[in-house]
């Protein structure tokens, strides 16, 4: 028997970019409906999870369960520890994660779920308090919470009003307003946000600092004041840095002379043998601090137009060298 290709719907644009609107503005009303909705459960719902002492333990099945997914992460990230428990899986065993010093945060649009409305009995023979955020303020998960955050949305933006769109892009906005309420609250700042991201962007701005990215002991180009030009020439070549650093015996740097210094030099057609680091070398050089951010010294070379920074303590001893290379290596810059 031959088989017949599937045919290609024919596709018009124009009905397929009303739906898309459609959708944006379906959605958009159910999440400006929680505007008018939120009041005194969303502030008791707050209290309630600064006052617990564990987890904020999410839960919910389906759709609702990535968005619970995605809530338990945004909450862990803003200072607030959560995580997600499958409630098929709690039944199972995982419900032994949950402790009686944690709060179950449990969402279901219809709040009939089957696996998550069977272990409801247990959680609160536990003492665990229970949040429920649900579209049906007089469902079996809402009877059983202590706190309910209605989440019902008029529709959703599927034509046949079954797939959750409306309804799980209300309960991503209502978790987003809970973990900024949260964070608000627990003053939790950028440098809070930083350590809970080392490895973003903004984490190594906020948590790399001069000491962790420079050169030091062997690879710092340095020479005495007293060393010839020749001298010089060689360390800068043998470290690779563009430049060396003029230390005096107490290893203050007191100068700098850079490869640029050098072609200039050549250039006025002087007596290269005759010349000292000290002769030729810039007094007063721009340095900056080892406990510095990493950040902060990127901004130094941005502003003074250069592309490397002597490092000193507090004395002004030499202590490292760092460059727009060895920034770009740290991805701070």
């Amino acid at each position: 028997m031959s088989s017949r290709p599937a045919l290609v719907p024919q596709v018009d644009p124009d009905a397929l970019l009303a739906r898309a609107r459609l959708t944006f503005d379906i959605e958009a009303a159910a999440v400006l409906g929680l505007k008018a909705r939120v009041g005194a459960s969303f502030v008791a719902a707050v209290q309630k999870i600064l006052d617990v002492r564990g987890r904020v333990v999410v839960m919910g099945m389906g759709k609702s369960g990535h968005v619970g997914r995605k809530i338990a992460a945004t909450l862990a990230s803003t200072g607030t520890p959560a995580m997600f428990v499958h409630p098929g899986e709690a039944s199972h065993g995982d419900l032994g994660m949950i402790k009686s010093v944690d709060l179950v945060l449990a969402i279901s649009n219809s709040g009939e779920v089957e696996e998550l409305t069977t272990i409801l009995p247990v959680v609160k023979r536990q003492g665990v308090p229970l949040i429920a955020m649900t579209g049906r303020p007089d469902s079996t998960l809402a009877r059983y919470a202590d706190l309910v955050l209605d989440s019902g949305v008029e529709k959703e933006a599927c034509p046949l009003n079954l797939a959750p769109t409306a309804s799980t892009t209300a309960q991503i906005a209502l978790g987003d307003a809970l973990a900024v309420a949260l964070l608000d609250a627990r003053g939790f700042g950028a440098d809070d946000f930083a350590r809970s991201h080392p490895g973003g962007a903004l984490g190594r701005k906020l948590l790399t600092h001069v000491g962790d990215v420079m050169r030091t002991g062997d690879d710092i180009p340095r020479v005495a004041p007293d060393a010839t030009l020749s001298a010089l020439m060689r360390e800068m070549g043998a470290k690779g840095f563009g430049a060396a650093a003029v230390v005096d015996a107490d290893g203050r740097a007191i100068g700098v002379f850079t490869d640029g210094d050098l072609r200039r030099l050549v250039e006025t057609g002087a007596d290269l043998r005759a010349l000292t680091a000290f002769a030729v070398m810039h007094r007063e050089p721009r340095t900056v601090r080892h406990e510095a951010l990493a950040v902060e010294a990127a901004e130094l070379m941005e502003q003074l137009g250069i592309t490397r920074l002597l490092v000193v303590d507090a004395a002004g001893r030499l202590t490292g060298v760092i460059n727009t290379n060895d920034l770009l290596r740290a991805k701070v810059i």
